[in-house]
């Protein structure tokens, strides 16, 4: 890693807000393909998702789910679980933007799609007992839908239009349609 992205780093976790987003934003685009340097920061950010301030989890969630595809150890396997449960944060900002990042994990690899897609499913079904559900079950849908238009496998496709012809409620089948569209 060069110095300049461990500035970077530095800097989404202190300075003026207008710094932080700054790094954050150089962040995301230094990780958007692969790296060689994610064990420098991994076990970190793995921490970092109990921080107690809530951004720190919200971009420590971003970001290994942006290094899961520079990870050649497979650690994201063993650290799913904890980056999971950022995605049923407290602060609903934070889980929503750490949902919205999860499907990046699955195109790192056959095993880590299908983790993603197994849990994703799950919560699809399970979770309409939480808090804003409906918009969880959208975001899910656009995970499965990013992950498709990456990886064009057809089973996610299907898996997303069964979970959206098991939706009872009308108005919500056709926004979720409408993310297939």
């Amino acid at each position: 890693m060069d110095s300049q992205l461990k500035v970077e780093f530095q800097k989404s976790k202190s300075g003026d807000k207008d710094e932080r987003y700054e790094a954050y934003q150089h962040i995301l685009n230094a990780t958007d393909k692969e790296v060689d340097w994610a064990y420098e920061v991994w076990d970190q950010l793995v921490e970092d998702l109990t921080h107690n301030d809530n951004h720190q989890r919200s971009r420590a969630a971003q970001y290994l789910a942006n290094l899961a595809k520079s990870d050649p150890e497979m650690r994201i396997m063993r650290d799913f679980p904890k980056l999971w449960e950022v995605t049923k944060d407290e602060k609903f900002v934070t889980a929503r933007h750490s949902l919205q990042s999860i499907w990046k994990v699955g195109i790192s690899g056959t095993p880590q799609k299908e983790l993603v897609m197994e849990i994703m499913t799950e919560r699809f079904i399970n979770g309409t007992d939480e808090k804003n559900y409906t918009l969880i079950r959208n975001d899910i849908l656009q995970n499965m839908k990013n992950l498709y238009d990456h990886l064009n496998d057809e089973a996610i496709k299907q898996t997303a239009l069964d979970l959206i012809d098991a939706v009872d409620d009308k108005k919500y089948k056709k926004k979720y349609l409408d993310i297939w569209k």
